[in-house]
């Protein structure tokens, strides 16, 4: 495998990523040199050199995690985007700010899973996957774009390609093994501390030199924002390109996809039953934290309907509210929680069109 052309990054993100790749433990080496002769089942032709080498943006690995009151943690805003998980009991966040440097986080638990929390900051595609697939080797970045996308490699073999969205290897030894995801939500800073008054957080005492109050990308997450690193062969114009979406890529053929100006319509909080799948996946959309999150709506085998009277997320059957977290937290199914969907993920909706063409557009 050679990319096809060697895509160099615009001045502004070289000025931030050039001078911060000296600390990387590994150093910035050439990816189109180092996966020279891969074989790959994806297109070679779009898999292109995104500049800054092999760990020149450095994965991080069991950062440190402080308590939201910290020192540690003053570089957040409440406005901040975060992706959070309970790991082993302990609600844990990882910004978008640290993941706008690093991109990969590989945690290693005590109940002996080994995750990935990844961002891809040019497609706004955050996910998390299990690491079993690797025997637990570290993910780390490869420095090569697939489509916009980030390129993990596995530190196993050293010779494996991960483009995220694809959500498995497609190039090298392993390609084909897929890598299981792991359901996350993302949202608000300040979202998640209500939920979770008791949340860790990733500490911004990384040892690197970075500033993890500023955004490098200018104003490259703006909605209206058409600007991609990678050329489109075509822009679907049906929303606009930096938008986020909910997507689902397991349902359906093409998936579908939740976007967030249309879920922010439905009010403080909102409820959907897509009418191509009602008993296979309700989402549920939460304004104060700016997130959503799909579920299985079935409970004990029993299938729940759910919708919002007067501001709260009730099922019909028993009355319970809900939260944006699956958990019923009033009534009569009070602790309980909803089976999440691990597959579902936040994204630029440029992004999930150029990877799934024939998706589903949900609209109210």
């Amino acid at each position: 495998m050679r990319p096809q052309q060697r895509l160099l990054l615009p001045a502004l993100l070289l000025l931030f990523f050039l001078p911060a790749c000296s600390d990387s433990s590994t150093g910035s080496r050439s990816g189109e040199r180092l996966f020279a002769d891969l074989t790959c089942s994806i297109p070679e032709n779009d898999i292109l050199d995104g500049g800054v080498g092999i760990d020149g943006i450095p994965s991080v690995q069991n950062p440190p995690l402080v308590l939201a009151n910290a020192p540690g943690a003053a570089y957040l805003e409440p406005s901040d985007r975060i992706i959070g998980l309970v790991l082993d009991g302990q609600p844990v966040a990882i910004p978008h700010n640290i993941l706008w440097w690093h991109e990969i986080a590989n945690l290693d638990l005590d109940s002996g899973e080994r995750l990935a929390v990844t961002y891809c900051p040019l497609t706004g595609t955050s996910m998390v996957f299990d690491r079993a697939p690797v025997d637990g080797a570290e993910l780390g970045v490869s420095g090569l774009l697939f489509r916009s996308n980030l390129i993990m490699f596995d530190r196993q073999s050293g010779q494996s390609l991960w483009p995220q969205m694809l959500r498995g290897a497609r190039c090298g030894p392993a390609d084909g093994t897929e890598l299981p995801m792991v359901a996350s939500l993302e949202m608000t800073w300040q979202g998640w501390q209500a939920l979770h008054p008791s949340t860790q957080v990733v500490s911004s005492e990384l040892g690197f030199a970075r500033n993890y109050r500023l955004y490098p990308y200018g104003d490259y997450e703006r909605a209206t924002n058409a600007q991609t690193l990678v050329p489109l062969g075509g822009l679907d114009e049906r929303r606009p390109p930096k938008e986020r979406i909910l997507g689902i890529p397991t349902l359906g053929g093409g998936g579908i996809a939740f976007p967030f100006f249309e879920l922010n319509a439905l009010g403080m909080r909102g409820v959907v039953h897509p009418e191509s799948a009602p008993d296979q996946v309700v989402v549920f959309w939460d304004r104060e934290v700016e997130g959503a999150m799909a579920y299985r709506p079935t409970l004990d085998g029993e299938s729940l309907v759910f919708h919002v009277v007067d501001g709260r997320i009730l099922d019909q059957a028993s009355g319970s509210q809900w939260r944006i977290d699956g958990v019923a937290v009033e009534g009569p199914l009070a602790g309980r929680a909803l089976e999440p969907i691990d597959e579902a993920y936040v994204a630029f909706w440029f992004a999930w069109a150029d990877f799934h063409p024939e998706t589903e557009l949900w609209l109210p």
